[in-house]
């Protein structure tokens, strides 16, 4: 009992702090910024806590909740990034009179959602977990109640993603049905290709995943709650859902689904495929920055999922490596959109960034070091992620599916070189306000740090993701 409860204990602590925190929230009046930091501390000390623990694997309730490297990899990863997520979003938030208490709650809710998801062993534990993540992203994308544009894309999400999750369902009942199981092990055991109503229930399965990461043809929310949102919803949504969609994506292609590899693979192709031209062709014409930046993590997504489709452990690494990548990046330029403030309007259109090299020259090195490294441009650190995908697709021979993510890379670069054009070379419009935005400014230093050393050290990332799949 006890050890169960040591394996549990990150959730567990995850917990007890909401409840705590939401009675200070209840209790004591105008309680934002107290909560704010409790919320910051818990983070951390969660961190610590997945620091001290064992990469063992541990199984507890009959197998379906596990703790090894793997899932502890990626709550680390959540909660960084959620941690630089939500402070460098703290002066937009008060700008923008979103600081309700309920805030910073209902991230850590839908933090406590991810931790289940990445450490479900059973499809009724994954399901809980994805549900308490949704429901936290439903309330987070319509927050900001008096903007109608905000309520718009939370009506969108909800409506859309109940939809995807009913699919999903149905693919989970189906699964159980066929194999008699909901533990991921015991299905493993179960599947084969002759089992016809599996497979069927597969493809349900990751449409309702595929929806969840924002993968063509499940795209359709992402441009609309992207631009509708609040720009630190935005960022939130951008980043930390997709890490955890993808954990689990993973999760079903190397436990349940391992030996119907030939049946979901093709469908990952497709989805991949998909993705990258999508993303690199629809961006093209956008003139709202979240819009573009909406398209740009459709196109991400589908340059991790051509890791995934490989369907062998160096693809899969590849495809972790690729989301580590993506986070910092993402990150960095969310965290250069809380700085485009002028006369207490936060800008979000390419236009305004209107030769700001001039006046803001550390503003648009910073842009341009983020806007290279997500076209791909060595040596920086996202020209690796791609390096190592490719790397891995062309090993398996898939060469149709990596000469398609080369020529998406070329055509995507356009859009982010356009940016740099609008910044260096177009005449200065605006003068934005000096910040006050600390925490934004720390996110692009170490954004861009990492994202321009990578290459000088890139077996320390390489090597932590390495030990993911020893057990």
């Amino acid at each position: 009992m006890i050890n169960n409860l040591y394996t549990l204990l990150p959730e567990i602590f995850l917990t007890l702090s909401i409840f705590s925190i939401l009675m200070v929230g209840v209790f004591i009046k105008n309680s934002f910024n107290l909560i704010f930091n409790l919320t910051s501390l818990i983070i951390l000390l969660t961190i610590a806590i997945i620091l001290n623990s064992s990469n063992n694997v541990e199984k507890i309730f009959l197998g379906s909740f596990t703790r090894d490297a793997f899932s502890n990899f990626f709550k680390i990863l959540i909660l960084v990034s959620s941690l630089f997520v939500l402070n460098s979003s703290k002066n937009f938030i008060l700008d923008n009179k979103l600081a309700k208490f309920e805030y910073p709650i209902i991230i850590l809710l839908s933090i406590l959602g991810m931790f289940f998801m990445v450490s479900s062993n059973d499809i009724i534990l994954f399901y809980l977990g994805l549900e308490l993540q949704s429901l936290s992203l439903y309330i987070l994308a319509s927050i900001d109640r008096d903007n109608l544009k905000s309520s718009e894309s939370g009506i969108k999400y909800f409506v859309l993603s109940a939809l995807s999750s009913g699919l999903l369902l149905y693919g989970c009942s189906l699964l159980y049905g066929f194999t008699g199981s909901t533990n991921f092990d015991l299905i493993s055991n179960e599947l084969n290709k002759e089992n016809t109503g599996a497979v069927f229930a597969m493809v349900f399965i990751l449409v309702g995943l595929a929806f969840k990461v924002s993968a063509v043809p499940f795209h359709m929310w992402t441009p609309d709650v992207y631009e509708g949102a609040p720009t630190s919803i935005t960022s939130y949504f951008a980043v930390v859902p997709k890490v955890a969609g993808l954990a689990v994506m993973i999760k079903f292609m190397f436990i349940p689904f391992s030996k119907i590899l030939m049946e979901w693979q093709t469908i990952i192709i497709f989805i991949s495929i998909a993705s990258m031209i999508l993303g690199a062709v629809a961006a093209i014409g956008q003139k709202n920055i979240k819009r573009l930046l909406a398209y740009s993590s459709i196109g991400h997504i589908g340059y991790a999922l051509a890791g995934v489709a490989t369907g062998v452990i160096p693809g899969y690494e590849s495809a972790i490596v690729y989301i580590a990548i993506y986070v910092v990046m993402n990150i960095g330029a969310f965290s250069c959109l809380y700085l485009l403030k002028k006369d207490g309007q936060y800008k979000e259109n390419i236009s305004d960034l209107s030769g700001i090299s001039k006046k803001h020259p550390v503003l648009a090195i910073s842009f341009l070091v983020i806007l290279f490294s997500l076209a791909g441009i060595p040596p920086l650190g996202g020209f690796f992620a791609k390096f190592y995908v490719f790397s891995a697709v062309v090993e398996q021979k898939m060469y149709v599916l990596a000469i398609i993510g080369l020529l998406t890379t070329v055509i995507s670069a356009f859009y982010y070189l356009r940016i740099i054009k609008t910044i260096y070379f177009d005449d200065s419009v605006i003068s934005f306000d000096a910040t006050k935005n600390k925490f934004a400014q720390l996110s692009i230093l170490i954004s861009c740090s990492f994202l321009l050393t990578f290459f000088l050290y890139p077996s320390v990332l390489n090597n932590a993701v390495d030990i993911l799949f020893l057990n």
